[in-house]
């Protein structure tokens, strides 16, 4: 465990060192910013869209007490979205996608000596393969976690008005009622580190996968299982750090 935690931090260091000029990452950042955000944005929306949908219903159904007034809903599903709902439960759902197509592609490059190619052409294979995806990632992922802030917001106010759950005035009324600005801030927070951690981890499972073809599917699990544990902690020493006072 120790060991494998030392190989991932060297892994780090060598992505910064013998880099490529800034004309080879940009184009890389590129490619990986549209496979990485266009690719997951529906898959996104779908997902955070029903969540909001899902959370103002239960929220809603919670809520027996006639002494509650019904924007307490809303501001309960802005809330939930912000804090937990669209950092945290879409870079699982980033972890699932993203992160084991990373693991299977690099995984599949080193078991057909693509890596070990570049590394004979003297090029960091480190630093030109997995680099763009981490930046790409750090760019894309907190504009899916914006994405999903509003279309889950979205999906609550549809189910809450077409269900006759709560008033369209109402609805807004929570959502702007005792509103903190840091709970955003909070969020794209927690985005950029939730998105280092799966790519990073992600890559460092395919780069140093080993053997034939099965390896690299056990890398790709490795991969989403890793990143989810890592984004877990993550998730709780950042609320304990930025938010208990």
């Amino acid at each position: 465990m120790i060991t494998e935690i030392g190989k991932y931090f060297i892994f780090i260091r060598t992505l910064f060192i013998n880099r490529e000029s800034f004309r080879t990452y940009y184009k890389l950042v590129l490619e990986e910013s549209v496979t990485i955000g266009i690719g997951s944005l529906f898959l996104v929306a779908l997902v955070s869209t029903f969540m909001g949908a899902v959370t103002t219903v239960q929220t809603a159904f919670n809520m027996v007490s006639p002494l509650i007034p019904d924007y307490v809903i809303s501001q309960v599903v802005r809330e939930m979205t912000v804090l937990e709902l669209a950092p945290t439960i879409i870079a699982v759902i980033y972890a699932g996608k993203v992160g084991s197509s990373m693991a299977g592609g690099l995984g599949t490059m080193r078991i057909t000596e693509q890596i070990d190619a570049l590394e004979v052409m003297g090029i960091n294979s480190a630093s030109y393969l997995v680099l763009p995806k981490v930046i790409a990632s750090l760019l894309m992922f907190p504009l899916l976690v914006i994405v999903a802030g509003v279309c889950a917001l979205v999906g609550g106010y549809v189910v809450g008005v077409l269900g006759e759950i709560i008033t369209p005035n109402d609805y807004v009324f929570g959502l702007r009622f005792s509103y903190n600005e840091f709970t955003v801030i909070f969020a794209l927070i927690k985005a950029v580190v939730f998105s280092f951690l799966v790519s990073s981890i992600s890559s460092y499972q395919g780069y140093y996968t080993e053997g034939g073809a099965l390896e690299v599917g056990v890398s790709s699990t490795k991969a989403v299982t890793n990143s989810v544990i890592a984004v877990l902690l993550a998730d709780y020493f950042l609320a304990q750090l930025l938010l208990v006072k």
